[in-house]
């Protein structure tokens, strides 16, 4: 498949149909599974603050309806098409049935670049798009839920909650319709770096695997191992972190403007500033420059995170990367093409539809909070931490020691609430990745990770469908 003609929604149905075949569905059921329910496709004038106007083109494509309210984020990007939202929104429908999160994929974009306005039309465009997805039901608490992505942020879903609220006054669960919000406008704690943590979680977990590492050549565990990281937005950023912090390298990060390298690693948030200061994260003291962001790729590492946009390893240059475990931080970062390539190399590729679930982990759990309309850990907080302060208490009365007070302020402490969103993902992730690594096992024919999350999202989309009597 040549990138000319690369289809993004094309790659997401080879994918589907390579691991079709290792389901017992009937080829009616696979049929309703794999294609896109309902695609909005909109325009809508702009006046520019200089006077002109422009019209806007925008999409929302629910993909699935086997469970309800769909969900997908909502993109700022100036190459935003049908075939990218399409293909965006099926994975979401994948991603939500592997770690058993009970919506139905969507997906939202703009075709702008947001660089290029200025906030107050960045505002405009917002609340105009939210109103024309009001118009048609594309949007509320049961029916569609907004996230952000790409481009998009805390800001933006918060102009779309109070679009969406003032079309809808005394709906009182109004707060649901979108995730992502600021914590102040009924966001959860631990939502911002929630990708990043599910990347860093899912990856800890394949590298936690002993026949999974001796398979790759490599020790049990994430300590010492050396990671590439390409992009640096939300996702690279937070992933990159939560790796360093746990003992890992990282020896080389990429933006749109190169890549850098250093063999002893670099520190993360030392890049994040340097970029911050001189707009770019070339010259970074000690690294080496390289040219182009692709040249991260193929680096020599243990594990690559490409953390970017879509396509960036194809069949052209996946014979070209030298890392033994890939992690799909990105959508689509990688074209069936290259997973050829790297099954037959024996490179494992943990991939994107479950690997970067950690987002919409969190919203669904930012959603349950906007409709149950209390805080996470508020009503148990306290009660944990006096109990838990007499269980201190007789210890220390009955060994007759005291115990330090690091020690006991950890024992003591009541979960808040980016603490139950912590321990929320990390049980989502680590289950998922177990329920997809024996799903393999179960198969030695499905040829890589991929096809085996596949075959675990088709078979509990086709349950749900067979479930709800659409399919005797």
């Amino acid at each position: 498949m040549s990138d000319k003609h690369y289809s993004f929604f094309g790659a997401v149905e080879r994918s589907f149909d390579k691991a079709s075949k290792f389901t017992k569905w009937d080829p009616g059921i696979l049929e309703q599974i794999r294609e896109c329910n309902a695609v909005f496709q909109m325009r809508f004038p702009l006046k520019r603050d200089d006077g002109s106007i422009e019209v806007i083109e925008a999409y929302r494509v629910q993909h699935s309806h086997h469970k309800t309210p769909c969900k997908g984020g909502i993109r700022f990007a100036a190459e935003v098409n049908q075939d990218e939202v399409m293909a965006l929104a099926a994975l979401m429908t994948y991603k939500c049935a592997i770690v058993n999160v009970p919506f139905g994929g969507a997906k939202g974009g703009i075709k702008i670049n947001p660089r290029k306005y200025s906030p107050y039309e960045l505002e405009k465009i917002t609340r105009r798009y939210t109103a024309e997805l009001i118009k048609k039901k594309f949007i509320g608490p049961g029916t569609d839920v907004p996230a952000p992505d790409y481009g998009t942020g805390e800001r933006e879903m918060a102009w779309i909650l109070d679009t969406y609220s003032a079309m809808h006054p005394g709906e009182i669960d109004a707060a649901g319709c979108v995730t992502g919000k600021p914590v102040t406008q009924g966001g959860v704690r631990g939502r911002r770096e929630a990708t990043g943590l599910g990347v860093f979680f899912g990856l800890r977990e394949v590298c936690n695997m002993p026949d999974v590492m001796k398979r790759l050549g490599m020790p049990v565990g994430v300590e010492g191992k050396r990671v590439v990281v390409q992009g640096l937005g939300n996702v690279g950023y937070h992933s990159a972190k939560f790796f360093q912090d746990a003992g890992a390298i990282i020896i080389g990060l990429a933006e749109y403007e190169g890549s850098i390298m250093n063999d002893k690693g670099l520190d993360v948030d030392a890049v994040f500033n340097h970029r911050k200061a001189t707009g770019s994260i070339l010259n970074f003291p000690g690294a080496t420059n390289f040219a182009k962001n692709t040249d991260a790729l193929e680096m020599e590492c243990d594990i690559l995170i490409p953390a970017a946009l879509e396509n960036v390893i194809d069949g052209e240059n996946a014979p070209r990367v030298k890392a033994k475990l890939i992690g799909e931080a990105a959508n689509g970062p990688l074209t069936p093409d290259a997973d050829e390539v790297f099954a037959k190399k024996g490179i494992i590729v943990v991939p994107d539809m479950y690997l970067n679930a950690g987002g919409v982990t969190v919203s669904y759990f930012e959603w349950l909070k906007n409709l149950s309309h209390v805080r996470y850990g508020r009503m148990e907080k306290r009660f944990n931490e006096n109990m838990n302060t007499q269980i201190v208490n007789q210890m220390e009365s009955m060994s007759g020691k005291k115990m330090s007070e690091k020690d006991k302020e950890y024992i003591v402490h009541g979960a808040d609430e980016v603490d139950l969103v912590y321990s929320g993902l990390e049980e989502t992730m680590i289950s998922a990745t177990h329920e997809i690594m024996n799903a393999w096992k179960a198969n030695p024919e499905i040829p890589d990770m991929r096809t085996a999350a596949y075959v675990v999202a088709i078979n509990k989309v086709g349950t749900s469908y067979a479930e709800l009597g659409i399919f005797p």
